[in-house]
């Protein structure tokens, strides 16, 4: 794993007090100096992954034309479809070499804030592909919260203080494609160097390699989730409630070696965002003399929207 921490998430949902407390050290110093963890035991199951790979392959396989009719610009990218080339990473032109469907928050309990959510895109040809993509959303959102309770504890915060924001949050299951390279690329990038918008990100193993994130160092590191981890790295949003405490490390996906041009690369990230209402103001207890408070008070929808419009989504 390259210096990149593994933990274990059995340690604070099953464990006893101090493999709970142990677990809340290992992850916010994880975080503190690295932004990046593995993750087992992580409560989504191989059998859902498999079946989440199989139904997103599915889709990708579809014809130009058919991928298409899922396109809802208005939605800036939200929901549904978006072509390859079309996002960018924040201060670059050059479009990322992928495409991708997101998927987001279903709102079952009446709670008010479904006015919110634009519907999901339903894939008429893959029957299976929007049950499969609900249950994996569900699954995910369920580990995230429990690593947002150790982060919260870790942040002397009351083990808790993140449930209310994230419960029916806007969290997005993005199922990336990267087609076969059949040509002299003008870059040894698929997706440029860029750092995550939400609170964290939760990533189940790609199917190629080519994930790297840059180190406190200044290098570049391969990371590659072992069979039955995850990695999970803190998002923009996290770093500035904590006003820099935890890093939002940056990150990004190369090319492979010529040999392997022919091999299509699929990643499937879920964005862990909170209600779009919630204050991202940093918090009084990571402002001190040393680290004076480094950004103004924004809520998340309010940033949301401006990194959507940073990296092409969003007009």
């Amino acid at each position: 794993m390259n210096n990149i921490p593994v933990v274990d998430l059995a340690d604070f949902v099953s464990g006893d007090d101090q493999s709970k407390k142990d677990f809340v050290n290992r992850l916010g110093k994880a975080y503190e100096e690295v932004g990046f963890v593995s993750v087992k035991n992580h409560g989504i199951s191989d059998e859902l992954i498999a079946s989440l790979y199989e139904e997103i392959r599915a889709f990708f396989a579809l014809p130009d034309d058919t991928k298409a009719k899922y396109k809802k610009p208005e939605l800036a990218g939200q929901r549904g479809y978006t072509s390859f080339g079309t996002e960018h990473a924040k201060g670059y032109d050059a479009p990322d070499l992928k495409e991708f469907f997101q998927f987001g928050q279903v709102v079952e309990d009446g709670d008010t804030d479904a006015d919110e959510y634009p519907d999901n895109v339903a894939v008429a040809e893959i029957p299976q592909f929007t049950p499969t993509m609900l249950a994996a959303y569900k699954a995910f959102e369920r580990s995230g919260i429990a690593l947002l309770q150790a982060i919260a504890l870790f942040l002397d915060l009351d083990e808790h203080y993140f449930d209310e924001y994230v419960h029916n949050g806007n969290s997005i299951l993005r199922a990336i494609y990267y087609p076969p390279i059949t040509e002299e690329p003008k870059s040894a990038i698929r997706a440029e160097q860029h750092e995550d918008i939400n609170l964290i990100t939760l990533l189940v193993g790609a199917s190629a390699d080519g994930l790297q994130v840059l180190s406190m160092q200044g290098d570049w590191v391969p990371v590659t989730s072992l069979p039955e981890q995850i990695v999970v790295n803190v998002g923009d949003m996290l770093q500035r409630l904590t006003n820099n405490r935890l890093k939002s490390t940056t990150h990004r996906v190369v090319n492979p070696p010529k040999e392997k041009w022919d091999m299509p690369r699929y990643s499937i990230p879920f964005f862990l965002h909170p209600r779009s209402n919630m204050s991202l103001a940093c918090l009084g207890s990571c402002i001190t003399e040393a680290a004076p408070k480094a950004y103004e008070d924004y809520t998340a929808g309010q940033y949301l929207d401006e990194r959507l419009a940073e990296i092409g989504l969003k007009k």
